[in-house]
């Protein structure tokens, strides 16, 4: 029987402290409850976004796994919660809290869940010492990063030493844009933050992550990217091309950007079957991952319909539904 794991999924705490009061600064997200199964996510006092027990039950997740057919969910935090902006230290625990949470969740219901840590990326020596815990302490086996953490693009020397210790560590990575975004002084309508900033911003942190040499350095880093790739897939050739006839990328990986590509995985949120076709010719099945970005309004409702929609062969199906996340997570 197919296990299907769904990569893609967002959790918080139930609750809190109030991180700004504690550690200073104003744009920590806190919980503001308005019933028993509603809230709205603050940061300092402006709205962020309102959200409902999905994002905090886990018997109310469940609910919905079994609707749905998911077997096991990984679990991350919504990209709010990174807090790459903050004191690093102070953010350190704020990641250790919802580390500690996560790991509880997939302790209590280890047949469902299974957890991702986050960890204080604008300060290296502290993502790496987090990192650590929560791969020995807690059994934490994938980590969620946003795609500029500190500041910072993929291809900046200062993120190589977290990158060879995810490697050594065997722990995956989990990536999902954040802001800053590409192009953020232009997304200010429409939602276009979500809608257009995400795809754009995760191209341009794929092609930092292959022109900045981390796949040449840790060809088994296993990484993957959230919603398809965004723009990426549809960008392959034109930076194959642009490797060929121009000197600037010869200069920076001694191969094309399409052999390091084929070692990335991807989930399966391109909101097109004609797309997620196009994303499993370009990478294989075997690097593509059922993703649903639940509980939010971008994702997918039914990610299982949306496999079947794309009418894969069989084994590419099965691929998709379970084996690449099994391998992908270590489980």
């Amino acid at each position: 029987m197919t296990l299907r794991i769904d990569l893609h999924t967002h959790v918080l705490p139930p609750a809190w402290e109030d991180w700004a009061a504690k550690y200073g600064g104003g744009r920590w997200p806190r919980l503001q409850p308005r019933d028993g199964c509603r809230a709205t996510i603050m940061t300092g006092d402006q709205f962020f976004r309102d959200i409902d027990d999905r994002s905090w039950s886990p018997e109310r997740r469940i609910e919905d796994m079994d609707r749905l057919g998911i077997d096991r969910q990984a679990l991350s935090p919504p990209p709010v919660m990174f807090c790459y902006w903050a004191d690093a230290r102070a953010n350190q625990a704020f990641a250790r809290m919802q580390n500690e949470h996560v790991a509880g969740i997939a302790a209590r219901h280890a047949a469902r869940f299974v957890g991702m840590a986050t960890v204080p990326l604008q300060d290296v020596d502290l993502a790496i010492a987090e990192l650590r815990y929560c791969r020995e302490r807690l059994g934490l086996k994938a980590v969620e990063i946003g795609s500029f953490p500190g500041g910072r693009d993929f291809d900046d020397p200062a993120l190589r030493p977290f990158f060879e210790a995810c490697a050594d560590l065997d722990v995956a990575v989990f990536v999902h844009p954040a802001n800053p975004l590409i192009g953020q002084d232009r997304l200010t309508k429409y939602y276009f933050p979500l809608i257009v900033g995400n795809p754009l911003e995760t191209a341009l942190a794929i092609s930092k992550l292959i022109y900045g040499g981390v796949l040449e350095r840790w060809p088994r880093l296993r990484i993957a990217f959230a919603h398809g790739g965004g723009a990426f897939p549809f960008t392959l050739a034109r930076l194959d091309h642009g490797w060929r006839v121009r000197p600037e990328g010869p200069a920076a990986i001694p191969r094309p950007p399409r052999e390091y590509a084929r070692l990335l995985y991807f989930d399966s949120l391109t909101l097109s079957p004609v797309n997620l076709r196009f994303l499993v010719e370009q990478f294989g099945a075997d690097h593509v991952m059922i993703g649903s970005d639940y509980p939010f309004d971008m994702g997918a409702d039914d990610p299982v319909a949306a496999l079947a929609e794309a009418d894969l062969p069989p084994p590419a199906h099965e691929a998709i539904e379970s084996t690449t996340a099994i391998r992908f997570l270590g489980l």
